[in-house]
């Protein structure tokens, strides 16, 4: 027998069965050799137990711990050398290590090193959740928790990268071959099994991972611009007797229908005072006068801030504490005071207001009191998203900020529903951690921090498409956390209103045509009649070959493209703000269609497609009314809705280093860009977000 403990080396991949007695690990390494065609290692001690019981009734004893270390690792070199591809082990020696130390107390230092030295690519840890099987050489079956759990220990002590594996033995095959599969793929393209097992353990689908580093590679298309959505040229307008109009038939039809307001309100205010934070970090007081910094920085942001101070709605509150921490804080020159006030705001011990979500920041004062966005949004819900005296709110919040949400809420729901005589619901959810994205480099080398792990992040707004996809409503506003305003309810009411009937009548159209097609009531003198509706009311361009179809074809196409999820998205002039614009653009497909499009998506160096953006006279202000249920009432699944190629390529950096990072096709870009369309001009009194603090020293935020 070979007296070493040495492994082979090979770039054969090798998996490890690794668990507590009768769990699997050779029915497991059997179907996985057999599935991949290649050798699979089996567990030497059981042969050399069995005929140890066999020929003297012995036991297993520690003097047996070395020869089956032996036996086993030349039993591994051997099978290695006819594996194909893959092998299997059913045992290794930190089986064996385990089992020493557990049942006799101590591990020979050979074996021991040897162990730890020992490389598989995976470890399958195999749960005690399959039925024991006696034999002659097993333990009994009592304490099979505490065995399992030394195990796992094992394992994560070790920095072994391992996956758990439960369920039968069908559903664990299918699982382990799942795995194998991407293990092969994704360390073909340089990520390691520690990578690997970071990326299962986030919850990122392996394909998804794959895919992020062939875009990073390849890039991402730019859109296609043929000209920007105008009025009347895409964007419908409307005079204001036609949004009474359509604000009153959504009145008449809302008590039928289940209405959703819908905010993405996951992100911190950290760039809301960003040019704050800056100041603090490279300013020094003791050196320099604030006028100073603000002439070297030309820090405008900062200046504004500073001769607006008195105006935002925190002043008296910051100011108070200010007193109440510096008893001569009033007799401090002003710099002493400007900067003090700066610190307080931002401090981590006090307001921490940078680190907190926008949504419970002190955004307006009224002379009863100050309210934040959620107090704002709740009251513009009960306004427009009710119906049958119930209001449906749905926050997407970070974990960690829930509860400040939550506390937020109770502080003025009550007193909302009483005012209003409506109740309100309020629901949560999380952006889904299987949507962020790795990162890479400036060379696409896959980035990591300094301890070693990979870095995820967020896969932008574009995730919340999941989010909405698992809501049940027949209609859904759509309005950003920071977009409220001060007053004029009644205005902002009307318009979203207004859209809410636009989107009502166009569906009640639809769905009638649909319905029509699916019994079989449409005549080829209905045609005409769909096809302008098609193409007057909801934008769609039909391909120059669609004359050509026979009849049955024609209705299949017109079925196709009437069936889908449905938004109306308000529009306003554009003032310069930095976003996305209503254009018409064509796939590659050659299919043209109303999209809104962002900046970073147009290629700008392309004369004829920069021509194109800066001729764009509106403005997207994510004032969206959805609807996502098809003609039968029941909900289209949005994710097939959602053009895959279009998402963002975006540059971050991780610990000081610049890196480059996927971002998923936009909520209301790439993710909803295979539905029916339709642009409406809305007032600029429906747009008001505060992106910096300073925003809030605009007319819409301060008190009239």
């Amino acid at each position: 027998m070979e007296k070493n403990l040495r492994q082979q080396k090979t770039t054969i991949i090798k998996i490890a069965l690794f668990g507590p007695e009768s769990t699997g690990k050779t029915t497991l390494a059997k179907q996985l050799a057999e599935y991949y065609e290649t050798e699979w290692v089996p567990e030497f001690a059981r042969d050399y137990l069995q005929q140890k019981w066999e020929e003297n009734q012995h036991i297993c004893t520690a003097d047996d711990m070395m020869p089956i270390a032996y036996g086993q690792t030349a039993l591994e070199n051997e099978k290695l050398a006819q594996a194909n591809k893959y092998l299997f082990c059913d045992t290794n020696l930190m089986v064996t290590k385990v089992f020493s130390e557990v049942y006799y107390g101590f591990c020979d230092p050979l074996l021991n090193e040897a162990a730890l030295e020992h490389n598989y690519d995976l470890f399958f840890l195999t749960d005690i959740d399959v039925p024991w099987e006696k034999d002659d050489i097993r333990d009994t079956p009592e304490g099979r928790e505490t065995v399992f759990s030394v195990f796992k220990q094992t394992l994560i002590d070790t920095k072994k990268p391992f996956i758990t594996l439960s369920g039968d033995k069908e559903s664990r095959l299918a699982k382990a071959t799942m795995i194998v599969d991407a293990l092969a793929v994704l360390k073909e393209k340089g990520l390691s099994s520690e990578d690997f097992v970071e990326i299962y353990n986030h919850g990122i689908p392996f394909e998804n991972i794959v895919k992020q580093l062939e875009i990073f590679k390849n890039g991402i298309a730019k859109s296609n611009l043929i000209s920007p959505a105008t009025i009347n040229n895409g964007i419908l307008s409307l005079s204001e007797a036609d949004f009474q109009e359509k604000a009153s038939f959504f009145d008449n039809q809302k008590e039928e229908l289940k209405i959703k307001k819908f905010v993405p309100a996951s992100g911190a205010a950290t760039r809301m005072f960003k040019f704050l934070t800056a100041f603090l970090n490279d300013f020094d007081i003791e050196k320099e006068t604030i006028n100073a910094y603000i002439n070297r920085k030309n820090d405008k942001e900062l200046a504004i801030f500073i001769i607006g101070m008195d105006k935002f709605p925190f002043f008296e509150t910051v100011y108070e504490k200010l007193k109440e921490i510096y008893p001569d804080f009033d007799a401090l020159e002003r710099d002493y005071k400007n900067y003090y006030f700066i610190k307080l705001l931002l401090s981590q011990d006090y307001y921490n207001s940078a680190n907190k979500p926008k949504a419970v920041l002190p955004f307006h004062l009224y002379k009863t009191h100050i309210a934040n966005p959620i107090e704002e949004h709740l009251n513009e819900c009960v306004h427009y998203a009710t119906s049958k005296k119930v209001s449906n709110l749905h926050f997407t919040v970070s974990e960690i900020h829930q509860e400040l949400f939550e506390k937020a809420i109770d502080e003025v729901k009550e007193k909302i529903e009483e005012e209003s005589g409506t109740k309100i619901n309020i629901g949560y959810s999380y952006q889904n951690k299987s949507t962020d994205s790795i990162n890479v480099d400036t060379k696409n080398n896959i980035v990591r921090s300094t301890n070693g792990n990979l870095v995820f992040r967020p896969g932008g707004h574009g995730a919340l498409i999941e989010n909405l996809n698992n809501l049940e409503s027949d209609i859904i506003f759509i309005k950003n956390i920071d977009n409220v305003i001060q007053n004029h309810i009644d205005k902002i009411t009307l318009y979203k209103k207004a859209l809410g009937g636009i989107l009502i009548e166009v569906q009640q159209k639809v769905f009638h045509y649909l319905n029509a097609i699916e019994k079989q009531q449409i005549k080829e003198n209905n045609l005409a009649e769909i096809v302008e509706f098609l193409m007057q009311k909801l934008n769609v361009k039909l391909t120059k070959d669609f004359n050509k179809f026979t009849f049955e074809n024609k209705i299949v196409k017109i079925k196709e493209l009437l069936d889908r999820p449905i938004r109306v998205c308000g529009m306003v002039k554009n003032e310069g703000e930095p976003g996305g614009g209503p254009f018409w653009v064509m796939n590659e497909k050659g299919e043209i269609s109303l999209q809104i499009v962002e900046t970073s998506q147009v290629d700008l160096t392309n004369k004829n497609q920069v021509q194109i953006l800066e001729e764009a006279t509106h403005f997207n202000p994510v004032d969206l009314v959805c609807g996502i249920k098809n003609y039968k009432g029941e909900k289209f699944d949005l994710k097939q809705f959602v053009d895959q190629k279009s998402g963002f390529i975006v540059e971050k950096s991780v610990e000081g280093r610049p890196v480059k990072s996927y971002e998923l096709p936009g909520l209301w870009n790439g993710s909803m860009s295979n539905w029916l369309t339709v642009f409406v001009a809305v007032p600029l009194i429906t747009f008001n977000p505060v992106k910096t603090v300073n925003d809030l020293l605009k007319p819409a935020h301060q008190p009239q």
